[in-house]
């Protein structure tokens, strides 16, 4: 059945613009047309009236962890869990994530391999409810660094599915992405510098050489796909996006240098610079313990103050949360943070989702209200222009399908 969604307003992020009295024309999966109120509805669809509400394309979260244990302090959990209770617990992170408004998200690693990608698979054909994923399979890490588990006992041997993305040299690493991508992932995810979370590494550390980064872009291209590298440290944004990968996530250290490559280079920053705030409230509670509350406190005020340059020199800014670190579905709080360093509003609703689609290589399909686009649709009440009412998100729509109205029924 043709579907028409009227809104008071709606966000244009192409044109960058405010739109008031809209219908949104919707058959199967894809919107068809979108056009003026007064132009009426045509015969014979179904009306969803949104009252006052904006509407907004679905929005996209560049870095997410929908599998493992959310907001734990200890990544040995992991190891208490069995790969099943795992791939069950994601099934809620997925539908939380979807119903705070995220109806696409690229999911940046697993310490267990390929769980990610059995969900992705599993929201694709309709077993359960979900964004659009695409995944990453594990991650691409020094053996002792940022994507493993570590702080363990020196003779304790994880399972390979634990170990399955750890590489020693150039060769090993193309080995692991061909691997990884034979697995069934989208996109490749290197373990640049050393990480907040993982104990004993050093956020600011680099732990892949220049020549691994390239011989995994390299390798990646060759079926199609790109690379996201997790980069604190200003030599591994360096080395990364030298190397030539599609986005640096986190670059808290990112300096002038940095950002000129980056412009040079046109690669995406995704930088996580709501989830500190969350952590500063519940680290104790969460179980992070003093190691991890220092490196987050140092890195937090760098990055902060990075991004604001960033944003200022123009480099392309994507939105990643990092959901997973903290509760899956909190994470349009980062909106009118993204605002508070630098970014004016349109423009963090636009890294939310054209932006962020573009990153991907889905601009085609998500991304904003046109025809042609999958029909991924949010509304929120009241008036634009703030952030802060995306954390209340009432309307949600993926694919032409209502999961979420809490605004109205259709008449």
């Amino acid at each position: 059945m043709a579907l028409a969604l009227r809104c008071a307003r709606m966000f244009d992020v192409e044109a960058g613009e405010v739109l008031t009295d809209r219908i949104v024309l919707v058959e199967g999966e894809r919107i068809t047309a979108v056009r003026p109120a007064a132009a009426g509805f045509p015969e014979g669809v179904e009306v969803i009236d949104l009252g006052d509400a904006t509407l907004s394309p679905g929005l996209v979260d560049l870095h997410t962890h929908l599998i493992g244990i959310a907001a734990c302090g200890d990544p040995a959990q992991e190891i208490k869990q069995s790969a099943a209770q795992q791939a069950f617990e994601s099934i809620g992170h997925a539908r939380d994530t979807l119903l705070a408004g995220f109806t696409t998200v690229r999911d940046l690693g697993t310490y267990r391999a390929f769980i990610d990608t059995a969900l992705r698979d599993a929201i694709d054909n309709g077993t359960v409810i979900g964004p659009r994923m695409a995944v990453a399979g594990a991650y691409v890490t020094a053996s002792t660094g940022g994507g493993m588990i570590t702080g363990l006992a020196h003779d304790v041997q994880l399972p390979r599915e634990f170990r399955f993305g750890s590489v020693r040299g150039v060769d090993d690493t193309r080995e692991r992405v061909r691997e990884i991508l034979h697995g069934g992932a989208d996109v490749i995810k290197l373990i640049g510098t050393g990480a907040v979370m993982a104990a004993g590494t050093v956020p600011g550390a680099p732990e892949l050489t220049e020549a691994q980064m390239r011989a995994a872009v390299e390798e990646a291209s060759y079926y199609g796909a790109y690379v996201a590298v997790h980069a604190h440290g200003t030599e591994g944004i360096n080395r990364a996006v030298r190397a030539g990968v599609r986005s640096i996530e986190h670059g808290c250290y990112l300096d002038d240098e940095g950002i000129e490559l980056m412009l040079r280079h046109g690669t995406y920053l995704s930088a996580d610079i709501w989830w500190s705030d969350w952590l500063a409230e519940n680290a104790d509670a969460a179980g992070f313990d003093k190691e991890t509350q220092a490196k987050n406190d140092h890195a937090t005020e760098a990055q902060r103050e990075a991004f604001t340059k960033a944003v200022r020199a123009g480099v392309k800014i994507g939105f990643g949360s990092d959901a997973g670190a903290f509760p899956h579905g909190l994470q349009t709080r980062q909106l009118a943070t993204l605002c508070a360093y630098g970014m004016t509003p349109l423009g963090a609703l636009r890294a939310a989702t054209l932006t962020s689609a573009e990153c991907m290589g889905w601009e085609d399909r998500i991304g904003s209200i046109a025809p042609g686009k999958y029909a991924d649709l949010i509304a929120v009440p009241g008036t634009s222009g703030d952030m802060a009412a995306f954390t209340d998100v009432r309307f949600v729509m993926k694919g032409g399908q209502v999961v979420r109205n809490e605004l109205t029924a259709g008449r």
